[in-house]
């Protein structure tokens, strides 16, 4: 056979060859080759959603620029208003549940599922740009274990809310009055992959606890930026009114509180002072 006839007969069945792998790919019988190499996420950005198609499609877009290794999750569940399909368009990667999971659950699901050393907690209804979030992320990379966000509540009134009460009330017990009202019970907060496997991810369902297993655990907590929340998601009279949420976040920090006790002492690891009790029994 001449050269130019042989070259011509391996170049078609090249060819062929590449069809019918393509053809069984397509089929299932063979796995698609790759386009490009897949590398692992280094932040996973997760993103509980339920009902936010108004601001959606920002908040996961921000999301999605916090680092070039950027993984989102969405976590959609009970949402009948359309958000699943923008989170399906965002090219996140999508968990679907028909019916709400309940306050911060969402948070705990995805991250068992997050594959990034860097997990940074957002919610859907705040859009917070990327040039805000990156802060979060850079203190765990540079060695923090918990980002917190700077924000303490309001606490110049005469009346202060139950919920930052509570806040300030855990960290002063925790001995960390230093974090004044910073808690992960707000968002944004980033946490190291050593973190969450110190601490679990059932814990993230109830922020105030997973907050006080992290101090208690010694790791390296810090606020880091402030972002005024209480601005970009102010209180809803017409749901506060009917299904206020300060009872159950009020709740969870009960719930942190008694975890402490059963891990230290019936004062939390506080001392008695010169009190003697036994004077009185």
């Amino acid at each position: 056979m001449r050269r130019d006839s042989w070259m011509r007969t391996a170049r078609s069945s090249s060819m062929r060859s590449k069809r019918h792998r393509e053809a069984a790919a397509q089929a299932g019988l063979l796995p698609a080759e790759p386009s490009e190499p897949w590398t692992s996420p280094y932040v996973s950005v997760i993103v509980p959603i339920m009902n936010e198609r108004r601001t959606l499609a920002r908040v996961l877009r921000e999301a999605a620029k916090v680092h070039p290794r950027t993984e989102v999750i969405a976590v959609v569940n009970g949402s009948k208003d359309g958000s699943l399909r923008i989170a399906r368009r965002s090219g996140a990667r999508v968990m679907v549940f028909d019916r709400p999971l309940g306050h911060d659950v969402g948070r705990s699901i995805g991250a068992r599922e997050a594959q990034g050393q860097i997990l940074l907690f957002i919610d859907a209804d705040m859009i917070i740009p990327a040039a805000a979030l990156r802060p979060f992320v850079d203190a765990v990379a540079s060695g923090t274990d918990v980002a917190l966000n700077d924000y303490s509540g309001p606490t110049r009134r005469t009346a202060v809310h139950g919920v930052v009460l509570a806040k300030h009330a855990l960290n002063t017990l925790l001995n960390r009055p230093d974090l004044r009202g910073a808690s992960m019970t707000a968002v944004p907060h980033a946490i190291s992959r050593h973190a969450l496997e110190m601490i679990g991810s059932a814990s993230l369902a109830v922020p105030p606890l997973a907050h006080a297993m992290a101090i208690h655990a010694n790791l390296k907590i810090a606020r880091v930026r402030r972002v005024d929340v209480g601005q970009l998601n102010p209180l809803r009279f017409k749901r506060e009114r009917s299904n206020s949420l300060e009872p159950l976040i009020i709740g969870d920090h009960l719930e942190a509180i008694q975890w402490v006790l059963r891990n230290t002492d019936d004062r939390g690891g506080h001392g008695d002072g010169s009190r003697k009790r036994w004077m009185v029994r």
